[in-house]
């Protein structure tokens, strides 16, 4: 799986948004003297910010600088699976993820909103707790919510996220958990599409309701000896979990970490292991495995003329090191279809010369943990 998808290591930070509809670092500049970080005041939903999880909700397609790098295309699937809770991941499979989601929780006397943030990557496990700090109605440019890490503030790491009719602006700052003045990590600029799937989870699970799922109150704040400290601190400066070792196994890292809300404790959301039968043409191939809700192909495996089919893309890991099965993880139940693609172009995207399989249609049931094999990848393009 490539780095480039947004995985980075130990302060894998998610957050996005900014004040004009261009992509630009809006941090100015770098500083290698972190600031002591103030006292984090949690914006009252009663009051105000509540609308979020209206607006969070569906799919976002558009496109990402993370650092220097831009990707032209890239997408996020936000739906509900709670009445409370809303939740979104990139790639989010054994190999690695990156998720955020959001929730209604109390924190210090005010009733609010925490995003949850974290990844998994060559055996480093890690979740932010962010708490919402700041709600602004910015009138023609929309409304805008800020998050800041719950213990450290924004000195530590932060993500903003501005909503302008349909279109979605998203930014994220980190500072390597307090090493440094937090700097522009990831920005996002994208149109809210296809919400048929957002609304189908919606309807399911009556949501939005300003109300607390169980795990998820933190009225009385974190346990400090699961938080991490960094060493030669005595205390944690940051609400994050962590934990590392030599397998990429989330089932085992989670508990390891101290995170008080792991990837068991979530309602509705499932699994998909996709196995994989490669044949002599593409034994050494890179494979695109594909989570779309249309058809990349038509019956024959041809891909399909039809562009938009693409931005109905869901999950799209890719798989570098000749693996032959993929997991999965935190997978909204609905239907999709599966595409798997031999890279033989080597340009990372589907593409004529590339081998395919057929474009096949699954459903994945609340909570279900789902296998596929996949025989037929080969489909020349």
């Amino acid at each position: 799986m490539k780095k480039r998808h947004i995985l980075f290591g130990l302060c894998i930070t998610l957050a996005l948004a900014s004040c004009e509809d261009a992509i630009r670092d809006i941090t100015g500049g770098t500083n290698s003297n972190p600031q002591p970080s103030a006292e984090v005041i949690p914006a009252d939903i009663n009051t105000d910010g509540f609308d979020f999880f209206e607006k969070m909700q569906g799919h976002w397609v558009g496109s990402n600088r993370v650092i220097a790098d831009d990707y032209p295309w890239f997408a996020w699937d936000y739906r509900a699976i709670s009445k409370s809770h809303i939740h979104g991941i990139h790639e989010g499979g054994s190999l690695g993820n990156l998720l955020t989601s959001f929730f209604v929780t109390n924190y210090k006397g005010k009733r609010t909103i925490m995003g949850r943030n974290g990844g998994l990557l060559s055996g480093i496990y890690r979740t932010s707790y962010f708490v919402l700090d700041k709600v602004e109605d910015r009138n023609s440019e929309g409304k805008y919510y800020r998050f800041v890490d719950a213990i450290g503030n924004k000195n530590i790491m932060s993500f903003e996220l501005r909503f302008k009719n349909d279109s979605l602006y998203f930014n994220s700052y980190t500072s390597n958990l307090g090493s440094r003045i937090p700097t522009r990590h990831m920005t996002f600029k994208g149109k809210k599409m296809h919400m048929e799937l957002a609304q189908a989870a919606a309807s399911a699970t009556n949501y939005p309701q300003n109300a607390i799922d169980s795990g998820l109150d933190f009225a009385d704040g974190f346990k400090a000896e699961n938080l991490y400290v960094k060493q030669g601190e005595q205390a944690a400066t940051s609400a994050t979990f962590l934990a590392q070792q030599a397998n990429n196994n989330i089932y085992e890292l989670a508990p390891q970490s101290g995170d008080p809300y792991q990837i068991t404790d979530h309602p509705r959301l499932g699994t998909l292991t996709v196995n994989l039968t490669r044949n002599n043409q593409i034994t050494d191939t890179n494979l695109l495995v594909y989570l779309s809700k249309d058809p990349l192909t038509d019956a024959n495996g041809y891909l399909t003329s039809s562009f938009a089919a693409f931005d109905t893309l869901l999950h799209f890991p890719s798989l570098e090191n000749k693996e032959n099965t993929f997991l999965f993880t935190y997978l909204h139940p609905g239907e999709y279809y599966l595409t798997v693609i031999a890279d033989k172009t080597g340009d990372g995207t589907p593409s004529q010369g590339d081998i395919l399989s057929i474009s096949k249609k699954i459903t994945v049931a609340p909570l279900e943990n789902k296998i596929e094999n996949v025989t037929n990848i080969d489909v020349q393009n």
